[in-house]
This record gives structure tokens, sequence and C-alpha cells, in this order.
């Protein structure tokens, strides 16, 4: 069966995780500037409050798991009331393994692994467009382990390292999102794939792409009226069925040029147009670059980073 999860986090190619222990005792209260790459935080001893810009306010106790797509700034405290004191997220890198707030003697009132996802596609995107701003997963013990293995094996440069590390960051995310409650989130894939009716059909349109699909052909799928089907599906997943589909086309269409040589009609044919032409002119309207420059210009960002 296809996984349109799985499916999605095999294309932005997870390679590897930053993190470090972070704790606070005492009155603490840091503010977190925004950050580019996909951020977590698994909660091990203790609670703290979490309230990150645009949100409500959240506590976070030992076991819970949160992940922030697009990582905005957020505010990291404890219960007691204190000025914030600002953090730049760049720099905690360089503050060895673990990074403690408020008090610097005695027992911390919270301890947690904190840190980012670093994707090897660029189009990272495509995760802030179909997932909630905020996952929040608590009692799902299997995350915490998972994160805690990912962290011992970063700290050792044991054969194989990388593999296994890029193998774990892909299953942590899956089985935070597989975790996460679909059905009560804000629009998005997680609240599409909650719906039964609705994820037969993205799961057959994730299994063909490049089929000529068409709304009618979809809510067949789902069983349900072409009418039924477009309001619901849009209401779920915040996009139209068309919608859905032409960005997952792109997303497979900017993967292949990133990764593959292959003639413009062969990357067309893949994704489900016609002809070259018609493909080049959606891929530029959607992208706002031609194939071949998008293509060229991933090849310059690799060879600067070779």
């Amino acid at each position: 069966m296809i996984d349109p999860l799985a499916e999605l986090i095999t294309l932005l190619r997870p390679n590897k995780v930053m993190g470090k222990s972070i704790c606070g005792a005492g009155h603490w209260s840091v503010r977190y500037a925004p950050f580019g790459h996909p951020g977590f935080c698994v909660v091990t001893d203790g609670a703290c409050l979490l309230q990150v810009d645009g949100a409500d306010p959240l506590r976070l106790e030992a076991g819970d798991f949160v992940f922030l797509p697009a990582t905005p700034g957020f505010v990291l405290s404890g219960f007691e009331p204190a000025r914030p004191q600002y953090v730049d997220p760049a720099t905690i890198a360089d503050q060895g393994h673990e990074v403690r707030h408020g008090a610097l003697e005695g027992e911390p009132d919270v301890r947690m692994l904190g840190g980012y996802f670093v994707f090897d596609s660029p189009d990272t995107a495509l995760l802030v467009t179909l997932l909630p701003p905020i996952i929040h997963v608590r009692g799902e013990d299997r995350l915490g382990v998972l994160v805690r293995l990912v962290r011992e094996e970063a700290m050792q440069s044991k054969p194989g390292r990388d593999l296994i590390l890029a193998r774990l960051v892909e299953i942590v995310l899956i089985e935070a999102l597989r975790a996460a409650p679909g059905d009560a989130a804000p629009a998005g894939l997680l609240r599409g794939l909650a719906d039964e009716r609705l994820a037969l059909s993205i799961r057959e349109l994730h299994r063909d792409p490049a089929r000529a699909w068409t709304v009618e052909q979809l809510a067949r799928v789902a069983a349900l009226s072409r009418s039924a089907y477009f309001q619901r599906f849009t209401r779920a997943v915040g996009m139209s069925p068309m919608e859905y589909l032409l960005a997952w086309r792109m997303a497979i269409a900017k993967d292949i040029l990133d990764r593959q040589d292959l003639v413009i009609e062969k990357v067309a044919e893949r994704v489900g147009y016609s002809s070259a032409s018609t493909f080049s002119t959606a891929f530029s309207r959607y992208v706002g670059r031609s194939p071949g420059g998008y293509a060229r210009e991933r090849r310059q960002v690799r060879s600067r980073m070779a």
C-alpha cells in the first residue's frame, strides 16, 4: 500500500539531525529567533511552557514530542514569571552538548533534547504546506527512544554512522507524523489521511501521479459525489484536489531534476504531462524558473557544497 507520509519524507530526503540537551532551572525564559530548518523537541524529565508565535501556549511534560515544520520564533520557559532572554539558534551549536537556562546550580526543573532536521531536498516548503504549524504528540514512548538513538549515534564515529542516522531521522519523522492526531489537525495532509474516504483517493493519487486524474475519478475512488468530494477534500487538505495533484507533481519533478540527468521530455512523462513544452510552462509558472534553469541552479549549489 502506498503511504503518502512516507513518500513525503522520502522526497524531502532528511540526511541528518542536529540536537543537544537543554535544561532549565529556577526562574528562566528564553526567546528563540525564527529558524529555517524544521525543529523538534522531546522532553525527557520535568515540564515547561512553550509559546510558539501565533499559537496558544503549550505545557510540555516528560514524554512529549513537538515538531515545528517551519520553526517560527518561540518562547521556552519555566512556570515562574521571567523576562525572556534572546537566543540565536545558530549560536547554540557552539555551546557544547548541553545548554542550561536559568539557575546554574541545582537539579533542573526540566530536561529535553531539542534541535532541527536537515533535508537534502530544497523543497522543504512542501512540508510547511502540507503539515500543521505545530505537531504535539504525547504518550508515545517510541519517539523518545528513537530521538535518543539519533543523539547517541550522532555523537559517535562508528562505521556506517551517516547511513544509520539518515534512516533513523526518517523513522523519527514518520513516527511523529503518524502519531499526531490527524482528525483534530488543521487543514493539511494529516487531516486528509485521517478521513478514510479521502485517504483512499490520496493514496491512489500518490500511487499513480502521472495519470490524467480528474476530480470525478478521484471522487469515485472515495465513493463520493463530485461536489461532496471536492468540498470535503478542500476543507480537510486546505487546497483543492487538482491543486494538491499539481503540488505533488511539481515536488516529484524538482526531485528528479535535482538528482537525475534526464531530458525534459522524460521528466514531463514521469509527472503526467504529454509534452515537454506543456510541462515547462506549468513548472515555470509554479516554481518561478524553467526546468533547465532549476536543474542548473541545483548543480551549482551542489558543486559549491562539494
